[in-house]
């Protein structure tokens, strides 16, 4: 269960660098915005799972 949640905190971090791409080349501040809180969100997510937090 572990590999999985951390494979879907990967694949959200590749999103918000997805989102984030995308809003800078559409001038989206708001969609930049969310891309960074999608990404420092997954890798903390990701973080406290490697670590065994609960």
């Amino acid at each position: 269960m572990r590999y999985v949640l951390t494979v879907l905190a990967i694949l959200a971090t590749a999103v918000g660098v997805a989102g984030i791409v995308h809003g800078e080349a559409d001038d989206s501040p708001g969609l930049q915005l969310l891309g960074v809180a999608l990404v420092i969100g997954a890798v903390a997510f990701g973080i406290r799972n490697v670590r065994g937090g609960s």
